[in-house]
């Protein structure tokens, strides 16, 4: 039998694959001599507690290891390629792609449009179930493999099939009923059209992934996202503040139904229709756990109350210390203080997209009111390599940042989020590094990771 071959990149050390020989070079053939497609089929044919794996070595020999371990432990071997297979690229045309509206003269990776359902158990990523084939259901059903994460849009399938440009992804709804009634639990996105999909349609589509709870577990809706480069493609519009109001309005009657039912709130507005309809973000337990963070649902609020807990905690710590100091040794302390020069104030400053600048000035405001020894500069970056239109910090660039910084007082060092950088590099979207804009703006930056202690962290040191 001809075997798929996997090249093995890394072996971690202490591991089953490092004990029993294995090495970086080697190739994997087979798991109880069964040939392996790809990641999905590797990990499930590994969930053994007894093994026999065919490796090649790079001399040719073939060695069949027999190995015993416990039922879910892992081999501890790193591929070459992580998915074991190729990428599945995506077959749609949709009228609100993101990667269509990117200008010319980028790396060639951002143009990827990946499509591939096992991203979404290994990434996250969303995806349409377009290009997803009966026998790719089938294995997600035997495997057990969830949450799958479904970009829906829409349920009506003649809709679906004009807004993603398919004229079979009408159809793929039906893989939706399928994992269903699998009890395999999903996620879904609706990324909202004025005009399109929204109103009656959005209605339609929210009752209808709700006769899917429990195994559907969530489901977001966030706004089309507009950039500058729209020239030859379809015409969309910008939500305004009334249409935010009609979202949200439509969203919270469904949280009632939806909980009154199954006791989760089960669909969700994205942080920017609150915002943009001026209101105030729903209280924590509507968020039903952050099921939907990474589509930017609940991150600014999640980031007030974690910065504003982790505030409280810092005082309460600090009133323990003086408590247990004594009264004559604090007073002393405040003598020495009171003689003492003012000590120079410490400049800090932090830059973020449009979407997130008035939270920042707000527990900047909060941080200034225990640390009086500290100025802070809170700079709203607008997009110009996008487009106004853009305001999230995840998608500002290297050259917007430098040019808008330049010459601003930004104190002795420059804290970002780390969302400005993309997924495992040190690399802004247009290539610059923070060691570039260091060299650019002449001063140290700091990653601020995106949980609110990790920014009081920052603020403090």
């Amino acid at each position: 039998m001809k075997f798929r071959e996997h090249k093995i990149d890394a072996v971690e050390e202490g591991s089953i694959a490092k004990e029993m020989g294995i090495a970086p070079g080697d190739v994997l053939l087979a798991v109880n001599g069964k040939p392996i497609r790809d990641v999905f089929d590797y990990h499930y044919l590994i969930n053994d507690a007894a093994l026999k794996v065919l490796i090649r070595k790079p001399d040719g020999q073939e060695w069949e290891l027999e190995i015993e371990k416990d039922y879910y432990e892992d081999l501890g071997i790193v591929f070459e390629n992580g998915l074991m297979d190729d990428y599945k690229s995506c077959s749609n045309k949709c009228i609100f792609c993101f990667i269509d509206q990117m200008p010319p003269g980028m790396r060639e990776t951002l143009y990827f449009k990946d499509d591939d359902s096992r991203l979404s158990f290994l990434q996250g990523n969303y995806v349409t179930l377009t290009n997803m084939t009966d026998e790719d259901v089938e294995r997600i059903i035997t495997y057990k493999l969830a949450p799958i994460n479904i970009s829906v849009h829409t349920t009506n399938p003649e809709l679906r099939c004009r807004m993603l440009h398919n004229r079979f992804a009408g159809e793929a709804l039906d893989k939706i009923r399928r994992f269903y009634e699998a009890g395999i639990e999903m996620n879904g996105q609706i990324v909202l059209c004025k005009g399109i999909n929204d109103g009656q349609e959005l209605e339609r589509t929210i009752g209808d992934l709700a006769e899917y709870l429990p195994y559907m577990e969530s489901v977001s809706v966030v706004p089309v996202g507009l950039t500058k480069y729209r020239k030859g493609l379809y015409p969309l519009e910008s939500f305004e503040k009334a249409d935010a109001l009609k979202v949200l309005e439509l969203v919270e009657k469904w949280q009632k139904i939806c909980f009154d039912r199954h006791g989760k709130h089960f669909i969700h507005a994205s942080d920017e229709w609150y915002l943009l309809a001026e209101r105030p973000f729903p209280a924590e337990e509507v968020y039903d756990g952050y099921v939907q963070l990474e589509n930017g649902v609940g991150m600014m609020p999640l980031l007030q109350s974690e910065f504003e807990e982790a505030l409280r905690e810092e005082q309460e710590e600090q009133r323990r210390q003086e408590k247990n100091e004594g009264f004559f040794r604090r007073a002393r302390k405040y003598r020495k203080q009171a003689k003492e020069e003012p000590k120079k104030k410490r400049v800090l400053s932090i830059a973020t997209g449009r979407l997130a600048a008035p939270l920042l000035r707000k527990l900047a405001a909060e941080f200034l009111c225990y640390h009086s020894d500290t100025e802070i500069y809170v700079y709203e970056i607008r997009n110009d390599f996008f487009g106004e239109k853009i305001t999230v910090s995840g998608l500002l660039t290297g050259r917007d940042l430098k040019k808008q910084l330049k010459g601003q007082p930004l104190g002795e060092k420059l804290l970002l989020p780390c969302n400005l950088l993309r997924s495992g590099e040190e690399v802004f979207l247009d290539d610059m590094t923070p060691a570039e804009l260091e060299k650019a703006l002449q001063v140290p930056i700091h990653i601020v990771k995106s949980d609110g202690k990790s920014l009081l962290e920052a603020l403090k040191d």
